[in-house]
């Protein structure tokens, strides 16, 4: 599939829907059990959203991302410097909202408590232990905005990451979260995502984007910025190693974290909500109940998955029923349709 078949699909709009939808399932499900979860919501097959569809801070975040992305390509090439105003703004203006009431991270909180005082570098607001899910929970729109070179994705994806979780692994993911996003929108097959992802991984393991992540790495311990990027592509590279694992024996039936983690750090996020999407590459909706039906981060877990099942099937891909009643809908479909165009 080439860029020119995207609006025909309509992968952007997918993306953003599904993320939402998977979020809205596993919300009312998050630090649940599978057995507790089953008790409440029926087998998980048969899972339903939720009458009133809210969604949590992995959502909130996900449109923080996107209208910076749309504020700093309206004011021309996409650049670190014109991309971390916008951001920071967003994720100011997300940390104040009323409606930040969501199950926020702790991490996110932390750094954007920081990021409000005026003249703090970002890098010193940055939490640089943390590898949370939250760096790659709302990173899915800078893998389907048009227009980007890869290093303008990969550093955009790494930056959004930066500003609050610091940690190699979470850059890492991040960037692998996004490229795994555009993989699926172009048309890349899921039975061979996960080669083309390590071959990403490994390709990019020294590389530190120095232009977009300044001296972020001084924050840490390592002696070089590539021995400190290294270490994240290297995490990232054992977990799709676990993924790759779970998917030659897969049992759609058992509880995905079980083999690939509980999805509250960055790449166990990453690895589970590839794999509820891989188990049924051609059932959205299946793969989304899969993911909200899982023991760790439920919400986090199924909005990856939802990103990566509407990045390959599009719009289409989601009952209309649940689109048309998801929180923030009608901006999730601006913002969808704009980067389909």
């Amino acid at each position: 599939m080439t860029d020119a078949t995207l609006g025909d699909q309509r992968a952007a709009t997918g993306t953003l829907l599904g993320l939402a939808l998977g979020d809205a399932l596993g919300f009312p499900t998050e630090f649940n059990d599978v057995p507790s979860i089953i008790a409440k919501c029926g087998p998980w097959r048969e899972m339903e959203l939720p009458g009133k569809a809210f969604v949590s801070d992995d959502t909130q975040m996900t449109l923080s991302v996107a209208r910076a992305l749309r504020t700093a390509m309206d004011r021309g090439v996409l650049g670190p410097r014109g991309l971390e105003g916008p951001l920071r703004e967003e994720f100011v203006k997300w940390y104040e909202s009323p409606d930040n009431n969501r199950a926020p991270g702790r991490t996110c909180l932390t750094a954007c408590s920081l990021l409000k005082e005026e003249g703090r570098a970002w890098q010193d607001a940055s939490q640089i232990g943390s590898k949370g899910c939250g760096a790659n929970m709302r990173v899915a729109p800078v893998g389907i905005v048009p227009g980007l070179s890869d290093d303008q994705r990969a550093g955009a994806a790494q930056l959004q990451s930066g500003l609050t979780h610091g940690h190699p692994t979470a850059l890492a993911a991040s960037d692998l979260t996004a490229h795994a996003v555009r993989l699926l929108a172009r048309g890349t097959a899921p039975g061979g995502l996960v080669d083309a992802l390590r071959a990403y991984a490994r390709d990019n393991r020294g590389r530190y984007h120095h232009d977009w992540l300044g001296d972020l790495w001084t924050r840490a311990q390592d002696p070089t910025p590539e021995h400190f990027i290294g270490r994240g592509w290297d995490e990232c590279l054992r977990v799709l190693d676990r993924l790759e694992a779970a998917l030659r024996s897969p049992d759609p039936e058992e509880d995905p974290c079980r083999a690939t983690g509980e999805g509250w750090i960055a790449e166990e996020a990453l690895a589970t909500g590839l794999l509820c999407f891989l188990l049924f590459p051609d059932e959205p909706v299946t793969a989304l109940r899969r993911a909200a039906c899982s023991s760790g981060d439920s919400d986090s877990i199924a909005c990856l998955a939802g990103a990566f099942a509407g990045a390959y099937a599009g719009a289409g891909a989601w009952p209309t029923a649940w689109a048309d009643r998801i929180e923030h809908g009608s901006e999730l479909v601006t913002l969808g349709a704009l980067w389909d165009a």
